[in-house]
C-alpha cells in the first residue's frame, strides 16, 4: 500500500547537455557540465520538501540524500496512509503508518533500494561513489521526439534506463524493471538552484494512469546539515498492542478451511467476524463491513494478487483490533471488495489480518490443533527442539533460503496460500524445470486479488527450508504473466499444504521461523482428485475449470455446469470446502454421484477419483 515517492529520482535526474548519443561517458561529462559544472561538485545534500498526489488523494513527502555517501530517507503522508522508506549504507528500511519498521533485504527489496542510493549519490558522474556497468542504449523516438538512452547497471542493483531529450539535452525519464511491474518516472519543470538544473515536477506510472503518483516540489534546498540517525532504521515506536488481564499470551481457536487459517476477529468492539489470516497479508476488509463499522474509505490504489488482473483499493484506519485477548489499536485498513472470495472459498468474507498481528506478537500456528497463540516479544523464550529457519522480509512476507529437487533458491512462507509449493515461472523458465518433473498436470490452482491462477502440477523429491526437509512434495508451475508470481526474484511461494505438516512458529522481531512436525508430518499432500475446479454459486456448485483427461472429464462434466447435488445431497446443504477436502482425500477409486445442470437439463455423471499426480 505505501506508495514509491517518486521524488527518490527527482533529486538525480537534473542533466542537461550538448552531447551526442554512442559515448555515454561524453555525454555524461557533458550533462555535468550542462547541469552546473562546479555548482554540482559541492553537492553534499540534497532535501526536498513536496506535494504528492497518488489514488485519488493528496499529501505531503520529504526526501533527504546525503549525495557523497548515497544513503537516503523518504518520509509521506497521504490520506489515512502514512510511512517511510530509507537506506543508510548498509540496511534498507522501510516504516508503516503505525511506526513498525522492517529490513528489506527479500526479494528485490534490497535492488531497488540499490538503485536509489546510486542515484542519490550522483554516482553517473562520480564513478568513486557507486560502482555500474553505464552502456549507450541506442536512440529512440516516440511522438516525434528523439531521444538518447544509457543503460546504468550499478554494482549491487539491477538495470534502469535514463532518456535524454535530443532536442534540450534534458533527461525526460527513468524506466526500471521491478519484480513485477516496469515503472516509468518523467521529470519536468528544470528549475535553477544554487546553480544547478533540478526537475521540481515528476509522474511515476506503471502504464495505467489510474495509479500515478504525482509529485511537485514546493522547496528544494543544498547542503543542509544531515545527522547520521537520520538515515538508520526508525527506532520501534511506543507498543500499541497488549493482552488484556496483565496475561503474557493469549491463545485463540481457527478453522482450516480450504487451506486457509480463519479466525474471530473484533474490529472498533464490534464483531466477532471471521477473517483470514495470512503471514504477510495487510490489513483488508470489505466496503460493507466498513460502512458497518462507520469508517471511510479513501482513495484508489493498485492491488495486486496472484491473478493477472489488479484491483482498485481504498484505505481506511479503525481504532481497535481484537484477537482472543490480544488488541492492537490505530490500524489502517485496506478496503476490498471480497465478493468473489466468497464464491471461490465457499464462506462470507469480512477481511484479513496477518503482517501487522505477526509484527508485533510471537505467532504459533498450530496445524495440529487448529490453535493460533500469540505472545508479547519480550516473554516468548523457546526452548523445544524443533528446526529454527532464520528469514529476510520480502516485504511483508518472511522469505528463506532453500531449494527444490536441488535447485537453490528464495521461498516465501505464506499461510495465505492454500497450496503446498508454488513455483514461479521465471525460476521455473531459467532451470527448464518443467523438463526436470516430465509428467505435469495443466490445471487451475488458486484464485486470489486479480483472478484465476493457473499452473502444471508434478511431484517434488524433496523441499529444502534452511534446515528442514519436505519429502516428495505436491509443486505448481506457475503459467501466470501478471500478478506476484511473475516475480524474477523469488524462487517460490510455500503454502499451507507443507506449512501443515508443521506446528509453525513466526517470530519476527528475531526474523526467524520455527518448525516443529506435527501428526501431519508424514501425510503425504495430494491435488483435487475429481479433476476440476468447483466454486459456490446460487444453484450449487459452478465448474469453473476441468483437468484434461481427468475424472470429470471422463463423467462428461464441463467448464459451466452446475452440480447440483452430490450423491444425492443437495448442494446447497454441502459445504464447498468440506466437498473440496472430499475429493482431495477420499480413497482412489471412490464413485461420486453428481446431479449436473447442463443447458437447463439436469442428468448423472459418475466420476470415479483418482490421483493426477501420484506420489512415486
Amino acid at each position: 500500500m505505501q506508495p514509491k515517492l517518486a521524488v527518490a529520482v527527482v533529486a538525480s535526474l537534473f542533466l542537461a547537455s550538448t552531447a551526442r548519443a554512442g559515448n555515454p561517458n561524453e555525454i555524461l561529462a557533458k550533462a555535468k557540465a550542462a547541469a552546473g559544472g562546479p555548482a554540482c561538485d559541492a553537492i553534499h545534500t540534497i532535501r526536498l520538501k513536496a506535494k504528492l498526489s497518488a489514488g485519488g488523494l493528496t499529501g505531503t513527502a520529504m526526501l533527504l540524500q546525503d549525495v557523497l555517501t548515497g544513503r537516503y530517507v523518504e518520509r509521506f503522508q497521504l490520506g489515512p496512509a502514512s510511512g517511510a522508506e530509507g537506506f543508510d549504507g548498509a540496511t534498507a528500511w522501510s516504516q508503516d503508518a503505525s511506526g513498525q519498521s522492517r529490513a528489506e533485504e527479500g526479494g528485490d527489496g534490497r535492488l531497488g533500494a540499490i538503485d536509489q542510493a546510486y542515484r542519490s549519490a550522483l554516482a553517473y558522474w562520480y564513478p568513486q561513489r557507486w560502482a555500474a556497468q553505464i552502456e549507450d542504449a541506442g536512440e529512440r523516438e516516440e511522438n516525434g521526439r528523439r531521444f538518447m538512452t544509457l543503460r546504468i547497471t550499478p554494482k549491487g542493483g539491477r538495470p534502469f534506463e535514463l532518456w535524454i531529450d535530443a532536442a534540450t539535452m534534458l533527461i525526460d525519464r527513468t524506466v526500471e524493471k521491478a519484480a513485477i511491474e516496469t515503472r516509468t518516472t518523467f521529470v519536468s519543470d528544470y528549475r535553477t538552484v544554487d546553480g544547478v538544473k533540478m526537475p521540481f515536477a515528476s509522474r511515476s506510472t506503471n502504464g495505467d494512469p489510474r495509479y500515478d503518483q504525482l509529485v511537485t516540489i514546493d522547496t528544494a534546498v543544498l547542503n543542509v546539515p544531515a545527522e547520521e540517525a537520520a538515515f538508520k532504521v526508525p527506532a520501534p515506536p511506543p507498543p500499541d498492542f497488549s493482552i488484556a488481564g496483565g496475561k503474557t499470551s493469549t491463545a485463540v481457536p481457527f478453522e482450516l478451511l480450504n487451506n486457509h487459517i480463519y479466525l474471530d476477529v473484533k474490529l472498533n468492539g464490534k464483531g466477532p467476524y471471521r477473517f483470514m489470516c495470512d503471514t504477510g497479508g495487510v490489513n483488508i476488509i470489505t466496503p460493507e463491513l466498513a460502512r458497518e463499522l462507520g469508517v471511510t474509505s479513501e482513495g484508489a490504489f493498485e492491488g495486486r494478487g496472484v491473478g493477472e488482473r489488479s484491483e482498485d483499493i481504498g484505505v481506511t484506519k479503525v481504532a481497535k483490533v481484537e484477537i482472543g485477548d490480544a488488541t492492537i489499536a490505530n490500524q489502517v485498513f485496506a478496503v476490498y471488495p471480497l465478493g468473489s472470495f466468497s464464491t471461490v472459498e465457499g464462506v462470507p468474507q469480512f477481511g484479513l489480518v496477518g503482517y501487522e498481528v505477526f509484527k508485533r506478537f510471537v505467532a504459533k500456528v498450530d496445524y495440529g490443533n487448529g490453535r493460533l497463540t500469540l505472545w508479547l516479544p519480550a516473554a516468548f523464550t523457546y526452548k523445544g527442539t524443533g528446526t529454527v529457519v532464520p528469514f529476510a522480509f520480502n516485504e511483508h512476507i518472511p522469505q528463506v533460503e532453500g531449494s527444490i529437487d536441488g535447485f537453490p533458491g528464495k521461498f516465501d512462507i505464506d499461510t495465505g496460500s492454500r497450496e503446498s509449493v508454488t513455483i514461479l515461472a521465471p525460476f521455473a523458465e531459467k532451470n527448464h524445470l518443467e523438463d526436470h518433473f516430465g509428467t505435469v498436470v495443466s490445471a487451475m490452482t488458486g484464485w486470489g486479488v486479480g483472478g484465476p491462477a493457473r499452473g502444471l502440477l508434478a511431484r517434488a523429491k524433496v523441499l529444502k527450508l534452511g534446515g528442514v526437509e519436505v519429502d516428495a512434495p505436491l509443486v505448481d508451475l506457475s503459467q501466470q504473466k501478471k500478478g506476484s508470481f511473475t516475480d524474477p526474484y523469488v524462487a517460490g511461494n510455500v503454502g499451507a499444504g507443507v506449512l501443515k505438516r508443521f506446528d509453525v512458529t513466526f517470530d519476527y522481531g528475531h526474523q526467524r521461523i520455527i518448525f516443529e512436525p506435527n501428526a501431519n508430518a508424514a501425510r503425504s499432500d495430494t491435488y483435487d482428485r475429481a479433476g476440476m475446479w468447483l466454486n459456490r454459486a446460487s444453484d450449487g456448485f459452478e465448474v469453473a475449470d476441468v483437468v484434461a483427461g481427468g475424472p470429470a472429464e471422463a463423467a462428461d462434466v464441463k467448464v459451466g455446469y452446475r452440480i447440483t447435488a452430490i450423491d444425492d445431497t443437495p448442494a446447497e446443504k454441502l459445504s464447498l470446502p468440506a466437498v473440496r477436502e472430499r475429493f482431495r482425500t477420499e480413497r482412489v477409486g471412490t464413485a461420486v454421484r453428481l446431479t449436473v445442470l447442463a443447458g437447463g437439463e439436469r442428468r448423472e455423471a459418475t466420476l470415479v477419483l483418482r490421483d493426477l499426480v501420484p506420489r512415486s
